[in-house]
Protein backbone atom coordinates (compact mmCIF):
# COMPACT_ATOMS: atom_id res chain seq x y z
CA UNK A 1 0.00 0.00 0.00
CA UNK A 2 1.70 3.32 -0.83
CA UNK A 3 0.64 6.23 1.17
CA UNK A 4 3.36 9.00 0.51
CA UNK A 5 0.45 10.89 -1.79
CA UNK A 6 -2.11 10.90 0.79
CA UNK A 7 -3.97 13.94 2.40
CA UNK A 8 -6.58 13.31 5.34
CA UNK A 9 -9.15 15.17 6.78
CA UNK A 10 -11.22 14.36 10.11
CA UNK A 11 -10.43 10.91 10.90
CA UNK A 12 -8.82 10.30 14.17
CA UNK A 13 -5.54 8.08 14.58
CA UNK A 14 -7.31 4.86 15.49
CA UNK A 15 -10.09 5.52 12.42
CA UNK A 16 -6.88 6.29 10.51
CA UNK A 17 -5.71 2.94 11.21
CA UNK A 18 -8.81 1.03 10.84
CA UNK A 19 -9.08 1.82 7.58
CA UNK A 20 -5.15 1.12 6.51
CA UNK A 21 -6.20 -2.50 8.21
CA UNK A 22 -9.31 -3.01 6.40
CA UNK A 23 -7.57 -1.96 3.25
CA UNK A 24 -4.44 -4.05 4.11
CA UNK A 25 -7.01 -6.85 3.80
CA UNK A 26 -8.42 -6.22 0.48
CA UNK A 27 -4.70 -5.81 -1.13
CA UNK A 28 -4.07 -9.25 0.55
CA UNK A 29 -7.77 -10.69 -1.18
CA UNK A 30 -8.10 -12.34 2.27
CA UNK A 31 -11.98 -12.80 1.80
CA UNK A 32 -12.72 -14.33 5.45
CA UNK A 33 -10.73 -11.64 7.02
CA UNK A 34 -12.79 -9.23 4.98
CA UNK A 35 -16.34 -10.83 6.17
CA UNK A 36 -15.56 -10.51 9.38
CA UNK A 37 -15.47 -6.27 9.09
CA UNK A 38 -19.20 -7.08 7.40
CA UNK A 39 -22.32 -6.28 9.23
CA UNK A 40 -25.20 -8.72 8.16
CA UNK A 41 -26.94 -6.03 6.43
CA UNK A 42 -23.95 -4.84 4.28
CA UNK A 43 -25.02 -3.65 1.04
CA UNK A 44 -22.01 -3.12 -2.34
CA UNK A 45 -22.58 -1.19 -5.18
CA UNK A 46 -20.20 -0.92 -8.06
CA UNK A 47 -20.91 2.09 -9.81
CA UNK A 48 -24.67 1.69 -11.94
CA UNK A 49 -24.46 -1.66 -11.12
CA UNK A 50 -27.39 -3.13 -8.61
CA UNK A 51 -26.39 -3.13 -5.34
CA UNK A 52 -25.18 -6.85 -3.54
CA UNK A 53 -26.87 -6.77 -0.71
CA UNK A 54 -26.00 -9.15 2.53
CA UNK A 55 -22.66 -10.40 3.71
CA UNK A 56 -23.19 -13.70 2.14
CA UNK A 57 -23.72 -12.32 -0.74
CA UNK A 58 -21.35 -9.77 -1.00
CA UNK A 59 -18.77 -12.22 0.08
CA UNK A 60 -19.78 -14.75 -2.55
CA UNK A 61 -19.88 -12.02 -4.82
CA UNK A 62 -15.97 -10.73 -3.84
CA UNK A 63 -14.65 -14.36 -3.58
CA UNK A 64 -15.13 -14.48 -7.21
CA UNK A 65 -14.45 -10.52 -8.54
CA UNK A 66 -11.05 -11.46 -6.28
CA UNK A 67 -10.08 -14.38 -8.34
CA UNK A 68 -10.28 -12.73 -11.75
CA UNK A 69 -7.48 -10.51 -10.82
CA UNK A 70 -3.91 -11.53 -9.79
CA UNK A 71 -3.12 -8.84 -7.30
CA UNK A 72 -4.12 -5.33 -6.39
CA UNK A 73 -2.53 -2.59 -4.11
CA UNK A 74 -4.69 0.60 -3.55
CA UNK A 75 -2.59 4.18 -3.92
CA UNK A 76 -4.18 6.21 -1.38
CA UNK A 77 -4.50 9.76 -2.49
CA UNK A 78 -7.28 11.29 -0.22
CA UNK A 79 -9.62 10.36 2.50
CA UNK A 80 -12.50 12.18 3.76
CA UNK A 81 -15.40 12.31 6.16
CA UNK A 82 -15.81 11.17 9.88
CA UNK A 83 -14.79 8.16 11.70
CA UNK A 84 -17.93 6.04 10.91
CA UNK A 85 -18.48 7.28 6.85
CA UNK A 86 -15.42 8.35 5.01
CA UNK A 87 -14.46 8.51 1.30
CA UNK A 88 -11.48 7.23 -0.26
CA UNK A 89 -9.93 8.33 -3.54
CA UNK A 90 -7.18 5.77 -4.73
CA UNK A 91 -5.28 4.48 -7.82
CA UNK A 92 -5.87 1.21 -7.38
CA UNK A 93 -3.11 -1.23 -9.03
CA UNK A 94 -4.34 -4.34 -10.50
CA UNK A 95 -1.94 -7.52 -12.17
CA UNK A 96 -4.15 -9.72 -14.30
CA UNK A 97 -3.16 -13.50 -14.41
CA UNK A 98 -1.51 -12.68 -17.86
CA UNK A 99 0.95 -10.67 -16.23
CA UNK A 100 -0.67 -7.28 -17.50
CA UNK A 101 -0.63 -4.23 -14.93
CA UNK A 102 -3.93 -1.76 -14.99
CA UNK A 103 -4.20 1.25 -12.96
CA UNK A 104 -7.57 2.64 -12.51
CA UNK A 105 -8.54 5.57 -10.41
CA UNK A 106 -11.20 4.82 -7.70
CA UNK A 107 -13.60 6.55 -5.38
CA UNK A 108 -15.44 4.28 -2.36
CA UNK A 109 -17.52 5.74 -0.20
CA UNK A 110 -18.20 3.35 3.28
CA UNK A 111 -20.07 3.69 5.99
CA UNK A 112 -19.54 1.75 9.54
CA UNK A 113 -22.30 0.89 11.83
CA UNK A 114 -22.02 1.31 16.04
CA UNK A 115 -19.94 -1.99 15.93
CA UNK A 116 -17.77 -0.72 13.62
CA UNK A 117 -18.81 -3.29 11.09
CA UNK A 118 -18.91 -1.95 7.14
CA UNK A 119 -22.43 -1.85 6.15
CA UNK A 120 -21.98 0.42 2.82
CA UNK A 121 -20.03 0.55 0.27
CA UNK A 122 -20.26 2.35 -2.84
CA UNK A 123 -17.38 2.10 -5.68
CA UNK A 124 -16.98 4.51 -8.48
CA UNK A 125 -14.36 3.85 -10.90
CA UNK A 126 -13.85 2.03 -14.41
CA UNK A 127 -12.41 -1.50 -14.01
CA UNK A 128 -13.07 -2.18 -17.81
CA UNK A 129 -9.58 -2.23 -18.85
CA UNK A 130 -9.07 -4.73 -16.17
CA UNK A 131 -11.31 -7.55 -18.49
CA UNK A 132 -10.30 -6.45 -21.63
CA UNK A 133 -7.82 -8.31 -24.13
Amino acid sequence: MITSNLRINQLSDSAFDAYLSYLKVLDAKDIDAYAALLAEDVSIQFGNAPAVEGKAAVVEMLGGYWQSFKSIEHDLLNIYGTDDAYVLEALNHYERHDGKKITVRAVAFTDKNENGLVTSVRIFGDTSPLFEN
